[in-house]
């Protein structure tokens, strides 16, 4: 007789927590997982939560879908309406469309969580059970001042705001990460206000990513944000300047191509940004200069793929930190920053630039870190790493897409999405596809299907085109930066040529740290607003023009793409970064 499994030892705690978690799936889930009934018989206001990146759940194992993404869930008739929408013609969006004002989507009546008031005579128990009630009164003011269609996609999981409170309660500086083509919608102006008004912190946003955009227009930004909210102390970043990138940066028809060069290296002019900034907030209270050694030992030594950086202690926490404290401003002689955005902005590939070497776990998928981690960059310097998390807005679905807040492979309708993008960008002349019926009336759906059938995306069953891989494709494209679409900030166009020459441009190409035939490409697409592919042109490229660390499969133009560039290419930037000191 065969031998069965030997079995593992089951404690009464975890039989209890097992018939626990059965009769709250009885009830229809866990009750901090569903913190809200809507009154409403409008059929079409769903009222089931959506759970994103959901694991199954191994017996004596912690939970892993404690951080889940939590969503609102669309109805089936609001889906139908979008998949019709998608097939009728393209109608082309004049360029001063992807002029935006942060107003228009935050409005005042529309806050985030807070932490209620606390004291240390709570219990934990007592404190959760507080927090719980507390954010069920949240949402449902909510849902009395708004309607839930008007309303972006937002974190419902308690769990990952309590996350939020934590990292600003302990930290001295709020480092707050944007993606550069979609900074106003990612800002919240509560949180400036909370922190700078009630919590009495400094507050510092970083642009990050800004080797996607020109420079021009970074300059644009970081002044509008400057204008608007004056405590703000602005960072520029980017995580792949070009001495990170090897090869030849643009292919033959011009397009940007990005592959980066061997391990991961220090982004130093970013981090040299970063610690002036902190220097300025912290004054003498904390010894940092042993981060500005770092700094410097990064630019003063040669580039070698095979030496390993390292940069202080790394510490990740194993357990969720549940508890409460009083912070105390640089405690013990260390300067703690708490690193917060939304998802797929870049907070963990900033640190890992900001280190110079893999330290935390990165991943394109939204609401990959789980809990916050603590990281010592130095002896006294620490950098808190919290989830990525949606605040509540006003931001179109689709948009917010594209702003990778929603895991494009969880989307249950893409092509409005794509919509959006081929009617503010020439997606069939930039992907050079045909048309599937051989008309010169382009939809969404026809794009798909024209990419479908160039990339050979085929049904298993049906042998037809599969536009819904295409779409995700696609949609993919546009998240890495291939397919770019950089919103701009108020009169942009209007003070196009102000911008061009404003004194901020020469700093932002020093920490783009762009090669020559970079430079080149980028003077020669004029930001132009009478011609939408004009705008698109800048950092678009389709996949059978590029080659990425990810990609499986080989383009004609490899041995052209391993092209090493010039050491002058590689290190003059380092040399601009000792000259400026």
């Amino acid at each position: 007789m065969p031998q069965g499994k030997r079995k593992t030892p089951f404690s009464g705690k975890a039989k209890k927590e097992q018939l626990k978690e059965k009769k709250q799936n009885k009830q229809g889930g866990d009750s901090h997982r569903k913190p809200i009934l809507l009154n409403n018989s409008d059929e079409e206001a769903s009222t089931s939560i959506q759970k994103l990146n959901f694991q199954p759940k191994k017996a004596g194992a912690a939970n892993p879908n404690r951080y889940t993404l939590q969503f609102f869930k669309e109805s089936e008739e609001e889906i139908r309406q979008r998949k019709e929408l998608a097939r009728h013609s393209l109608e082309p969006i004049h360029t001063h469309s992807l002029e935006i004002n942060g107003d228009d989507y935050f409005v005042n009546d529309l806050d985030f969580p807070r932490r209620p008031a606390w004291s240390f005579k709570l219990s934990k128990h007592d404190l959760e059970s507080q927090e719980n009630k507390y954010f069920m009164e949240y949402l449902k003011d909510i849902e009395s001042k708004f309607s839930w269609k008007e309303l972006s996609f937002f974190e419902l999981n308690l769990e990952t705001w309590r996350q939020l409170w934590r990292v600003l309660e302990m930290s001295d500086i709020i480092l707050f990460i944007v993606d550069i083509r979609f900074p106003a919608l990612m800002f919240p102006p509560s949180l400036y206000h909370y922190v700078t008004s009630t919590l009495k912190k400094d507050f510092i946003l970083v642009l990050n990513k800004i080797d996607l955009a020109p420079a021009p227009l970074v300059a644009a930004w970081k002044n509008y944000f400057q204008e608007k909210y004056p405590e703000l102390h602005i960072v520029m970043f980017t995580t792949l300047p070009g001495y990170n990138l090897m090869g030849k940066q643009s292919d033959k028809g011009g397009l940007l191509v990005r592959r980066r060069k061997g391990r991961i290296r220090m982004a130093a002019e970013g981090t040299q940004q970063l610690f002036d900034v902190c220097k300025h907030l912290v004054g003498e209270n904390v010894d940092i200069t042993s981060w500005q050694n770092k700094i410097q030992e990064e630019i003063t030594q040669e580039y070698d793929e095979t030496q390993k950086v390292s940069i202080g202690e790394t510490i990740q926490l194993s357990k969720v930190d549940t508890s409460y404290v009083e912070q105390q401003k640089f405690n013990d002689g260390i300067l703690t920053i708490g690193c917060i955005g939304q998802p797929n902005v870049g907070k963990s590939s900033l640190m890992n630039a900001i280190m110079g070497k893999k330290v935390v776990s990165v991943s394109k998928t939204p609401g990959h870190t789980k809990h916050f981690q603590t990281i010592f960059l130095t002896p006294t310097v620490k950098l808190c790493d919290c989830p990525g998390l949606i605040f509540p807005s006003k931001v179109p679905k689709q948009l917010q897409v594209l702003m990778g807040s929603y895991p494009i492979a969880q989307l249950r309708e893409p092509f409005t999405t794509i919509k959006y993008l081929a009617e503010r960008m020439d997606l069939p002349k930039l992907l050079r596809i045909d048309h599937p019926e051989n008309d010169d009336q382009w939809s969404a759906m026809d794009v798909c299907d024209g990419w479908a059938k160039k990339r050979g995306y085929i049904t298993a069953k049906a042998a037809r085109l599969d536009s819904y891989r295409a779409a995700n494709s696609l949609l993919r494209m546009a998240l890495d930066g291939k397919l770019c679409l950089c919103l701009r900030p108020p009169y942009y166009h209007e003070k196009r040529s102000f911008w061009n020459n404003h004194p901020d441009v020469e700093k932002v190409r020093w920490i783009q740290a762009r090669s020559e035939d970079q430079e080149e490409f980028e003077e020669e697409i004029p930001l132009s607003d009478d011609d939408v592919e004009k705008t698109a042109k800048i950092t678009t490229v389709c996949d059978d023009e590029i080659k990425t660390e990810s990609d499986t499969e080989k383009s004609e133009d490899d041995d052209e793409y391993n092209e090493e560039l010039p050491n002058d290419a590689v290190y003059n930037k380092f040399t601009l970064l000792q000259n400026d000191e």
